[in-house]
């Protein structure tokens, strides 16, 4: 089965990359029971996967109300449970759902629930603003933020919005809040295994405006496959390997890309992928 996504192929640097989904086209789905993935991080990392500040519960609310209308179905379910507004909705999608709102002059994370990290944590992002969030994305400020700052002040409420990134990675495991002991399995890795062993990681993020209390709400959905899945055409694996060939250093430095440069090389040319190196 070929990927669902892929971003390589359309762009091979950081790019904002947003463009206007349909209502019905917003949570993607894919999971049987979310909560049953997620019930269980909260109950191992409960203090890594969520996180809430005080006066964030009105935008929870209505977030999840959002949530609820797509699903045509309560967000608040017969339960014994008593979940924060936006946990409660992100135990019913396979999205992470991120709560933003306008705090002291500055958009900020104001609530968060995060079972699918990409190597960060909910405590490490909670209250910081968009400028703080993106910090580590090398010339972000420069070239972006002023940019993503008017998206979210002109963002319509009846407009969702929808942005696609990627990574390449060695774990399978959609819970990676943390990148030393992933990465410290490299060397598990052989050029005859890459194909097997490293996952094409797809961040499928979406983002609406709370008419009512005028917050943001940004989704994430994270997919991931085997990297010899871009290998079943030969126009998606030329895709892939023009993108990982020609990507700019700040966007390899940013990923990681280095670490797994031999073995993704290795992958490629076995595939008989070779005309597309920049030499």
């Amino acid at each position: 089965m070929s990927p669902r996504h892929t971003p390589w192929a359309e762009a091979r640097d950081f790019s904002i990359g947003l463009r206007p989904i349909t209502p019905e086209a917003w949570l993607e789905g894919g999971e049987a029971d979310p909560s049953a993935r997620k019930d269980a991080l909260l109950a191992a990392h409960g203090d890594l996967v969520w996180g809430e500040t005080d006066g964030s519960r009105p935008g929870q609310a209505e977030a999840a109300g959002l949530v609820a209308e797509a699903l045509g179905r309560d967000w608040r379910p017969v339960t014994d449970r008593d979940d924060p507004p936006l946990l409660a909705a992100a135990r019913q999608v396979a999205d992470d759902l991120i709560l933003m709102e306008k705090r002291d002059g500055a958009w900020r994370l104001t609530a968060l629930s995060l079972c699918a990290p990409t190597f960060f944590t909910a405590p490490e992002v909670l209250g910081k603003s968009l400028a703080e969030l993106h910090g580590p994305v090398n010339g972000f400020a420069e070239r972006f933020l002023a940019r993503v700052e008017r998206i979210f002040e002109g963002l319509r409420p009846d407009l969702i919005l929808e942005r696609r990134n990627w990574t390449v990675v060695n774990s399978g495991d959609s819970f990676t809040p943390f990148s030393a002991p992933v990465r410290a399995r490299v060397g598990e890795i052989t050029p005859q295994t890459a194909g097997q062993a490293l996952y094409t990681r797809v961040e499928r993020q979406t983002l609406r405006r709370l008419p009512d209390t005028g917050g943001a709400l940004f989704t994430i959905r994270i997919w991931l496959d085997p990297l010899e899945r871009v290998a079943e055409t030969p126009e998606s694996l030329a895709a892939f390997a023009q993108a990982w060939r020609e990507a700019p250093e700040p966007f390899r430095a940013y990923k990681g890309f280095s670490l797994y440069a031999p073995l993704v090389e290795a992958f490629l040319r076995a595939q008989g992928e070779t005309h597309s190196v920049n030499v």
